[in-house]
This record gives C-alpha cells, structure tokens and sequence, in this order.
C-alpha cells in the first residue's frame, strides 16, 4: 500500500523534473546506471575499497561494449571526506577510466547528499588536480568541465517516453534540507566509530523501516505522476514487475563483495549483479549475473 505523499518531496522533485537536462536515447543506445560508490581515501572507513576491484572490471567491461556511464549519487564520499583530490589520488586508476567514458560523450553524474558539494561552482578547485601528484605533466580532469546536475531525463527519441534520474535523497531533513548538520554527524561521529569497526547509518546499518519508508514515498510519487523514476540512496535493489508501481533503484557498489547496476538496452532494462567468482581451477575472476529482467520499459507505464 502507498503511503500518503509529502507535498515538500513532490513538490522538490517536480522542481527536479523541470529544470533536469533531457538526456535522448533509442533502441542502439547502451546504458548503464550505478551509484552509491561512496569512494574514500582507502583507509577503514572507506567502504568501496573491498569491491573497487569489482567496480573496474565492470566498468572495463561496459567502457568496451560502449555503454553510457551515468552515476546517481554519493560516488565519492565527502561527507566523511574534506577533500576530492585525496580521493582522485587513492583510485587514480579508476578516475583515468572515467575519464575516458567522459572523453567519448558517454559520463553523467548526479549529486547525492554525500557529494552535494559537487553542485557548487568552485568544487573542482582543488590543491591537486592530476589522479597521481608526482606526474609531471598535466592531465585531464574531468571534474573541471562536467557538469553535475540533480536529476536527468532519459527520453526515447521514438516513443517520448521519459525516465526521471534522481539520487533519491530529496524529502529527507537530514539529508536534504539539513544535510550540513548529517555531514557533521558522519564526519565527526560515525566516521570514527566506523573505522573501529561499528557499522554507518549510512550504509548497510541503515534501518530497513526507514528503507521501506524511502521506497513507499519515491513509489508514490512514481505511481501519481506516472512517471518512470530511477533512484539509488537506499543501497536497496529494486525491480518492479511491469503493471506495478514503475519504481526502480540500481542498489550501491558498497553491497559486500558485490556491486548492483542498471542496465538500459533495446528499450529493456535489466538489474544486474558483478561479484566475484572462480573457475573449476579455482581462478578467481569477476563475473556479471542478470538478477532481474530484462523488461521491456514500454511494459512500466501504468494505464
């Protein structure tokens, strides 16, 4: 059942809607949806760190088929984290990557609330503006020319029909609207605590009430526009069955030796896990397994 609509969560990602870049797509085009890397500076609190791994061999993989790379959110952790550029250091060889899907035309991002900073126009100055600072030559930094939005609409060039892509977040006092006084928690209070060992409210020890309380709001609001709404925050996979409320969330890369991720290709969507696995001869290797779909996205527009 649906839980009754805050006006301030609608009325934000209305706002949302109207003034997000339109993103066209057709039935050639290959996309791929994460978020929630959470990326850090490597140290214990860094919870990408066990799964970066992962993370670069699916990005390899999607950079070579020729998908779309686009991030919903929180793909770097500054909340924790003061600075981008201890961050750009520590996965040098990850930004390089997404350098060159940004190269190609083929990187978005989304500002969360644990990277709401990156919507201030100076965010990119930065003390260090090369992946590793011992390189003699600069090199392309991204960060300086992307522009990050809020939210994006993905638009079918033939059919019109149109994905609303939040990071989810909006609505919400503590991350939203008093997101300095979270920030202050998580850097000062939990950060701490977590690098000893105790789990972050901000990730898998985050009530499953409040999760289930998230989806039945961002549900909602789906299901009364009539709206496709694609969103991450929650670091909880979702994959409607078409006829149903048309709401979906591509989970985290911080899931425990696993990632989760969209997929969008001819005109069907797919949720997908890559974690990693071993042969007979007990090699290891990543590999990518198809939990959910693929369903065609003319099939989640409700009559």
């Amino acid at each position: 059942r649906d839980v009754p609509l805050m006006p301030s969560l609608a009325d934000k990602l209305n706002k949302v809607y109207t003034s997000a870049p339109v993103l066209p797509y057709d039935k050639n085009s290959r996309i791929v949806i994460m978020s929630d890397c959470h990326r850090g500076q490597g140290n214990g609190a860094d919870n990408f760190l066990p799964n970066s791994p992962i993370f670069q061999g699916a990005l390899e993989y999607y950079y070579k088929n020729g998908f779309t790379y686009i991030e919903l959110g929180d793909g770097d952790e500054l909340w924790e984290n003061r600075c981008i550029h201890t961050i750009i250091r520590t996965y040098s060889h990850i930004f390089r990557l997404m350098n060159r899907f940004y190269q190609d035309n083929r990187l978005y991002m989304i500002y969360g609330n644990h990277d709401i900073v990156k919507k201030r126009k100076n965010f990119s100055a930065s003390n260090c503006t090369n992946y590793s600072c011992d390189v003699t030559e600069p090199e392309d930094y991204f960060y300086k020319d992307l522009k990050i939005t809020e939210g994006i609409i993905l638009e079918n060039k033939d059919t019109l029909q149109r994905i609303l892509l939040i990071h989810g977040h909006q609505g919400s006092l503590l991350n939203d609207e008093l997101w300095p006084l979270g920030r202050f928690l998580v850097r000062y209070v939990w950060k701490p605590l977590e690098t000893i060992g105790f789990r972050a409210p901000t990730g898998s020890g985050r009530s499953v009430k409040l999760v289930e309380k998230i989806e039945k709001k961002l549900c909602s609001y789906s299901r009364e526009t009539n709206r496709i709404v694609i969103a991450g925050h929650t670091h909880r996979p979702v994959f409607p069955n078409p006829g149903s409320c048309p709401y979906f969330n591509d989970g985290s890369c911080v899931h425990p030796y696993s990632i989760t991720c969209l997929e969008i290709e001819n005109d069907q969507i797919a949720l997908v896990r890559w974690s990693f696995s071993t042969t007979e001869d007990r090699l290891l290797f990543i590999s990518r397994e198809v939990l959910n779909g693929p369903e065609n996205l003319s099939d989640f527009i409700l009559d």
